[in-house]
């Protein structure tokens, strides 16, 4: 018989760390099941300047290290898996891996989300060759390089701006005629040289031969097609939620979010 936990928390982000923290701290046998890396998308962020206690910011791989260090310090058990399947019986929660069947008295879930594709053709193939989801991760290699950032909230200026310490030109394209970032993240875009924002404009095609080369680009009010001659893309449109393990669970919005 598996054994049986108060608590599994399925997810180990900022959302799923807290958690552990607090049930540890309240002498609750707590599992943490990550399926990737500890800490999730923050990891990616250079720099996390809106978290209190921070005044100066914090990497964000530093920050989910100390937030993994307290829970453990705690007592919260973290395994690394995907989960397959949850069964609820007897107000049993049974999660099951390919490490085994856990079962908690209750269920925390704090899967996160990953990045939104573009789903445009040459995307796929050229993934890891010129197309990246991450500038911290990549921004290095795009040294001189030039590069288009699609998006244009936070995320996407963010990247930008991270970039653009190593490209020689930054591309933004925004389907809009507006950013949606705040205004603050805005500013600091207008005021770097480097960084040019394409308005009105979406991305039909990524383009190349070994690596990406161009963008093919369509104008969202005239239709008119255009090509951006690029070495790199980062796409930064959103996030879309880790939730396909709980459609027979929990009900989902149209956009997979757990409906509360």
């Amino acid at each position: 018989m598996n054994k049986l936990y108060d608590v599994i928390i399925i997810g180990g982000g900022p959302a799923g760390l807290s958690a552990g923290l607090y049930t540890s701290r309240n002498k609750l046998n707590t599992l943490l099941i990550e399926k990737g890396l500890i800490g999730g998308n923050i990891n990616e962020a250079e720099k996390v300047d809106n978290y209190p206690g921070f005044p100066k910011g914090i990497g964000g791989m530093e920050l989910t290290t100390l937030m993994h260090e307290q829970a453990s310090l705690y007592g919260t058990e973290v395994i690394y898996d995907n989960v397959s399947d949850i069964k609820i019986a007897d107000n049993v929660k049974t999660v099951t891996t390919s490490q085994g069947d856990f079962s908690a008295k209750a269920l925390i879930i704090t899967g996160g989300s990953e990045r939104q594709k573009l789903n445009v053709p040459g995307e796929k193939e050229f993934s890891g060759k010129g197309v990246s989801y991450c500038a911290t991760c990549d921004g290095p290699f795009f040294r001189d390089k030039r590069v288009a950032v699609v998006g244009g909230g936070n995320a996407a200026l963010y990247e930008a701006l991270h970039i653009a310490k190593f490209a020689s030109k930054v591309a933004v394209i925004h389907r809009r005629d507006q950013l949606r970032a705040t205004p603050v993240v805005q500013d600091k875009v207008f005021s770097e040289p480097k960084i040019e924002i394409i308005w009105n404009s979406v991305v039909k095609e990524v383009q190349g031969e070994i690596f990406v080369n161009k963008l093919k680009l369509a104008d969202v009010k005239s239709n008119k097609e255009s090509f951006l001659e690029i070495d790199g893309v980062f796409v930064a449109i959103g996030l879309v939620p880790n939730t396909s393990y709980l459609k027979d669970i929990v009900p989902l919005n149209d956009k997979g979010y757990i409906i509360v």
